[in-house]
C-alpha cells in the first residue's frame, strides 16, 4: 500500500500502535499506560519542556526540568521568582532569551488568567515568548487539541514519509499541512508525540532503521530514494566571525569580578566578565589596551564559541590584583560559588581559559 492509498486515519492507527508499545517515558510526558489509569499532562509542565527542549536535547533537559520543578513547582511559584535566580538556574542550557521569556509568561498566566494556561494554540500565542511551534505542542499535548505539530523530528518524518523535494525552510508549510492532514481527531497529542519519537529513535538523520518503522511499507523516500538525504536543505552559509576580549581579573581571596550584562539583546540579564564588544574588525578593540582597569594584565589564550548566526573569538586575559578593585557596575564573586551565578557557556569558556580548576568539583 502506497502512501496514496493508506487513509490518514489509518496511518494514525499504524503510528500510535507503535507508540503504545514502543513510547519514550520521559519525566514531563503521561504515556499510554499513565493515561490508562487516570493521569492527565500537566500544562505547565509541557510548556516548560517545550520551551527547554527547543534548539536543546532531551537529555539535556531532563535535569534542568527535574531543577526547575524543584525550585518552582508551579507555574504561580515561577511567576513570583527573582529573574535572576530564573537566569541562574537556566544557566548552561543555553539560547538565554527562552529563560526570560519563560518568566514573563509565567507572569502572565498567573496575572491575566489565574495560572491556568490557554486551551487553544491562538490563546497561547498570545502569552509572551510562544510561537507557532510552542503553542501547537501545548494545545495538542497538554489540552488534546487538534493541533498540526512540527519540530526537527517531524520534518524528517514527514520529508522522508513524503519524499519532499523542496528544501527547508521553504518546505515548512506544506510540511504543516501535510501533518494537518494525518493528525487524529482521536489521541492528538499522543499522535504529536509519537511522531516525535519515532524520528528521535527510528527516522533518525543518520542510518534509520527503517524496517522497524510503522510506515515501512508507505514511505516514498525508502521506495525511490536514499531517505538519510530528507529532508532537503539549503546550502549553508558560512558563519562570519566576530572578535572580542574577556578579562578575568583574581583578587587576593581568590574571588573573580563578575558584571550583569544589559537586559536586552544577546545574553540579556546574564553575568559576565569584563569585555569589549563583539566586532568583526581586528584592531585594538581586542587586545590588552581594551583593559576595564589597570592591573597587570596576561594573555592566556583564546577561545571559540558559536551563536546561531556567527562565531565568535575572544582572546582572554588574566590579572591577579591585590585587592579587589571598587567598581560600581560589578561584584568580586569566590571562584568556590561561580558555579551558581548565571554564567552563560561561553563566559565559562573565558573563566576556564584563565582559571582551569574554576568550574572543577571541590
Amino acid at each position: 500500500m502506497t502512501l496514496d492509498t493508506l487513509k490518514a486515519t489509518e496511518a494514525a492507527t499504524l503510528l500510535l500502535n507503535w507508540y503504545d508499545r514502543h513510547h519514550r517515558d520521559l519525566p514531563w510526558r503521561v504515556s499510554p499506560p499513565m493515561a490508562a489509569r487516570g493521569a492527565v499532562a500537566d500544562p505547565y509542565h509541557v510548556w516548560l519542556s517545550e520551551v527547554m527542549l527547543q534548539q536543546t536535547t532531551v537529555q539535556a533537559v531532563k535535569a534542568y526540568f527535574d531543577k526547575f520543578l524543584k525550585l518552582w513547582p508551579t507555574v504561580e511559584n515561577l511567576a513570583a521568582a527573582e529573574t535572576e535566580e530564573v537566569m541562574k538556574a537556566w544557566a548552561g542550557l543555553g539560547y538565554y532569551a527562552r529563560a526570560r521569556n519563560l518568566k514573563k509568561c509565567a507572569e502572565a498566566v498567573a496575572r491575566d488568567h489565574g495560572g491556568r494556561f490557554p486551551e487553544t494554540e491562538e490563546g497561547l500565542k498570545a502569552l509572551p515568548g510562544i510561537g507557532d511551534y510552542t503553542a501547537a505542542a501545548v494545545a495538542a499535548i497538554a489540552f488534546d487539541q487538534r493541533s498540526a505539530v512540527l519540530d526537527g523530528n517531524i520534518e524528517r518524518v514527514i520529508s522522508r514519509l513524503h519524499a519532499i523535494e523542496t528544501p527547508l525552510p521553504a518546505a515548512k508549510p506544506a510540511m504543516r499541512r501535510l501533518v494537518s492532514e494525518l493528525t487524529p481527531s482521536d489521541r492528538p497529542g499522543d499522535f504529536a508525540q509519537a511522531m516525535m519519537d519515532l524520528g528521535a529513535t527510528i527516522c533518525t538523520p543518520k542510518r534509520p532503521a527503517c524496517a522497524l518503522c510503522p510506515f515501512r511499507s508507505n514511505c516514498r523516500a525508502l521506495a525511490v530514494a536514499d531517505p538519510e538525504t530528507f529532508p532537503r536543505k539549503a546550502g549553508k552559509k558560512e558563519k562570519p566571525l566576530r572578535l572580542g576580549a574577556a578579562f578575568v581579573a583574581i583578587d587576593h581571596a581568590d574571588a573573580v569580578y563578575l558584571r550583569k550584562r544589559a537586559e536586552t539583546g544577546l545574553l540579556g540579564g546574564m553575568t559576565e566578565v569584563p569585555g569589549t564588544g563583539w566586532t568583526a574588525r581586528r584592531d585594538g578593540e581586542t587586545s590588552v589596551e581594551a583593559q576595564p582597569f589597570a592591573a597587570a594584565w596576561e594573555a592566556c589564550g583564546t577561545v571559540t564559541h558559536v551563536f546561531t548566526h556567527f562565531e565568535l573569538r575572544l582572546s582572554v586575559y588574566r590579572a591577579k590584583v591585590a585587592q579587589a578593585v571598587a567598581c560600581a557596575e560589578g561584584w568580586w564573586e569566590p571562584i568556590a560559588s561561580l558555579k551558581g551565578q548565571a554564567l552563560p557557556t561561553v563566559m565559562k569558556k573565558a573563566i576556564t581559559q584563565a582559571i582551569p580548576h574554576a568550574f572543577k568539583a571541590v
